[in-house]
């Protein structure tokens, strides 16, 4: 797999005799290990282990509703009171972070309402807080810790 601007992880895969799986801490399961899940993987633990975000506080493919759809959302970290903090969406490492992910987490986020949102490739990693009444959506210079998402507003 290709090498992501990540940390390096201790990580468990195992063969199925058809395709390598990798373990999920967050789903409890072995799941297919696609360039995108390698991505999800480094991500998670990295906001376990750098961001100091509770695992008990992170989701990996939550169902969601918009417009009638139903879609997944990558990663959402919440509060301990269940309402999201920040909204993630993974790519594989080849897939160019473009104009066009930024509207696919935008329209995710109609249903989700995070005020953090993220994008990534494993290689480039961008993260914004969305608008509010008092400030406009705005990039941010790093991913935020889990206690600066806490003071971030809806």
């Amino acid at each position: 797999m290709t090498e992501l601007n990540f940390p390096a992880f201790d990580f468990r895969t195992k063969s199925d005799g058809k395709r390598i799986l990798i373990f999920d801490s967050i789903r409890k399961k072995y799941v297919a290990l696609t360039p995108e899940e390698w991505v999800r993987q480094h991500l998670i633990h990295y906001l376990i282990v750098e961001k100091t975000v509770p695992a008990t506080l992170i989701s990996v493919e939550m169902p969601l509703k918009y417009a009638h759809v139903d879609k997944r959302s990558d990663v959402l970290v919440h509060n301990r009171n269940g309402q999201p903090l920040m909204l993630t969406e993974c790519k594989a490492p080849e897939v160019t972070i473009t104009q066009k992910v930024f509207e696919q987490i935008a329209v995710y986020n109609l249903a989700i309402q995070a005020p953090c949102l993220m994008v990534t490739n494993g290689l480039q990693h961008f993260c914004m807080a969305t608008a509010t009444d008092d400030s406009p959506a705005r990039f941010l210079h790093e991913i935020p810790c889990y206690e600066d998402l806490l003071k971030m507003k809806p």
